[in-house]
């Protein structure tokens, strides 16, 4: 009988420690996030539509690669038109709203960002026809955004809006091209401490990303302090004859940078 008793305490303490953790996977979510950011929409959790790639533990929290794939190819008739990330535990949780379109080619997108707290990392995305579907992963990391910057702020600051914006094939093929894009900018989150004086260093980030063919937009995106030192995307454009890919950035102290590449037609 006390061994029946041991083993079964032993699976209860177990059932209420995983019962505990799925809760608190979604507590946040259930109780404001969902209602401020989608009010009283449906959103569908289903990896159909877009699946969140994420490491389980990361192995530092203020760089924390995640990736976004679409399950279909963008098209007139049938395409995602936003995906919204979220960062449950974190001070701001909403990691950035990006926007694309047909022309996008492929509504994928790869990117790093901080993590404050074992947290749900979400992404939801929005198709042409207003559905929404959440893809979700859990990833255990803790004090990414409070983590000292990884460079010298002076010379963060004297590199501040330089970009490389690099296509992965150089051709216009008909197919979607991915392209990279570095920014140079320390991302400050507003949390992060002077090591000298002590005092906390002022937010300042790249809040808003502007990318086009053309003159065509091809990614939109409205990006918060979650992301991290020296943003990284990568995302998916269809090109259409030969022209100019734009990358536009806009930070919270409004200084402008952009870059362009021309994009031709040779054949690989």
């Amino acid at each position: 009988m006390q061994e029946f008793l041991r083993v079964f305490g032993g699976l209860l303490i177990l059932l209420c420690s995983t019962t505990a953790l799925a809760v608190d996977e979604d507590f946040f979510w259930e109780n404001g996030l969902r209602q401020s950011y989608f009010g009283e929409r449906e959103v569908k959790l289903d990896d159909s539509v877009i699946s969140l790639e994420a490491p389980k533990r990361a192995d530092n929290a203020a760089i924390v690669p995640i990736r976004i794939r679409a399950r279909f190819t963008q098209s007139p008739e049938r395409y995602i038109k936003t995906v919204t990330v979220l960062v449950d535990q974190n001070p701001t949780p909403l990691a950035g709203q990006f926007h694309f379109f047909p022309e996008s080619g492929r509504a994928d997108l790869a990117l790093r960002i901080r993590i404050n707290a074992y947290t749900t990392v979400r992404a939801v995305a929005e198709t042409n026809d207003g559905q929404l579907f959440l893809s979700k992963r859990f990833v255990k990391a803790s004090g990414g955004c409070s983590a000292p910057m990884g460079t010298d702020l002076d010379d963060a600051m004297a590199r501040l809006g330089k970009m490389k914006l690099r296509l992965m094939h150089q051709e216009a093929k008909a197919s979607p091209v991915p392209v990279q894009l570095n920014i140079r900018h320390p991302n400050l989150s507003g949390l992060q401490m002077d090591q000298l004086t002590r005092l906390y260093l002022p937010a300042h980030f790249v809040k808003k990303l502007r990318v086009t063919y053309n003159d065509t937009p091809v990614l939109l995106a409205e990006t918060d302090i979650s992301i991290s030192e020296d943003p990284s995307f990568r995302f998916y454009f269809q090109p259409q004859g030969e022209g100019t890919l734009k990358a536009e950035v806009i930070d919270s102290e409004n200084n402008s940078f952009e870059t362009l590449t021309k994009v031709g037609t040779g054949s690989s």
